[in-house]
């Protein structure tokens, strides 16, 4: 590997863990929050930062795709259902961490591989190969126990592995960039965000000039807070193998897990260990296969025997 690769690769891991990081981190953040409720803070964060990722936009100058995404009605449906999707999803995780579920919270982004898994088999007709099979049953068995630890099944946990493994689905199919598919989002969020904080305010229920300019700087950096782990996971994206992404997204929900524990002290009974057991269990069996039939695929790649080209052939490339 060259010395530049080599770099690429170094700037590509640091980003990745940045982003991550970040993620996994962003449960200390919210509180900060408070006195505003989870629906005020959602929609700051939904007008804030379609504010960030326009200013980055006017200064990379990419607007081209604005155009073409307005000429095509089927790929401008698809982003509002990825934005109504989202909307959902950091609605509801942003009230759990504020309403003290950090470890549900954490399990949905555990489980999420899983129910992607499970999304690619029902709606795209996928087939599984025996050891995803077997990562899926502990998945639901997981959920069982989780149910019956919780006296409830882990609806936080279910919402958000749904609604974000359904938000990558659209947003394959709308194929945007990170930037420029928040852009395209928030700007469909942006007009109900304002309408709702404009009644909060009208109501006298609106935290944003009450709570001095230190709240108001808050509120406006839940836009950085949301955009800048995206950018630097765009920046790791195109520098490292799919396969180490795949691995560095368990970060996040790691330390969020910890942070729940340590930080936030909630409960952790016999029962619901089990469950989260059970689904490190699935997802130690769903990444052991992914490496497995990666390594397979490089070695078939390096067997495949070189075939010179013909004369012809070559001038035509």
């Amino acid at each position: 590997m060259s010395g530049k690769s080599q770099g690429e690769r170094r700037i590509g891991l640091l980003n990745g863990f940045a982003a991550y990081g970040m993620w996994g981190l962003v449960p200390l953040f919210w509180p900060l929050l408070k006195p505003a409720g989870a629906g005020e803070i959602l929609a700051h964060r939904m007008a804030w930062s379609l504010v960030f990722v326009a200013v980055a936009l006017v200064f990379v100058r990419r607007w081209a795709w604005a155009g073409e995404l307005i000429r095509q009605p089927r790929r401008l449906a698809l982003v509002t259902v990825a934005a109504a999707v989202i909307t959902v999803n950091w609605g509801v995780y942003i009230w759990s961490v504020n309403s003290g579920h950090v470890v549900e919270a954490s399990l949905g982004y555990f489980i999420n591989p899983l129910v992607t898994i499970a999304m690619g088999v029902l709606l795209l007709k996928e087939r599984l190969r025996p050891v995803q099979w077997a990562a899926v049953g502990v998945g639901l068995a997981a959920v069982v126990v989780l149910t019956v630890g919780y006296g409830r099944p882990p609806w936080i946990s279910l919402t958000l592995a749904f609604s974000f493994a359904t938000y990558g689905l659209v947003k394959k199919k709308v194929n945007l960039g990170g930037v420029e598919s928040l852009a395209a989002e928030t700007a469909i969020q942006f007009l109900p965000a304002v309408g709702y904080l404009a009644w909060l305010a009208a109501r006298g229920e609106s935290t944003f000039t009450s709570q001095g300019p230190g709240h108001v700087a808050l509120l406006a950096a839940t836009g950085v807070v949301t955009a800048l782990p995206l950018v630097c996971f765009g920046a790791a994206a195109i520098r490292v193998p799919l396969s180490t992404l795949g691995l560095l997204q368990y970060l996040a929900p790691v330390f969020q897990f910890l942070l729940g524990i340590l930080y936030f002290h909630e409960a952790m009974p016999a029962e619901r260990w089990a469950g989260f057991a059970l689904v490190w269990l699935a997802l130690t069996l769903l990444t052991a296969d992914a490496w497995r039939s990666a390594h397979r695929g490089r070695v078939a790649r390096l067997s495949v025997p070189l075939v010179e080209k013909p004369a012809s052939a070559a001038v035509d490339a």
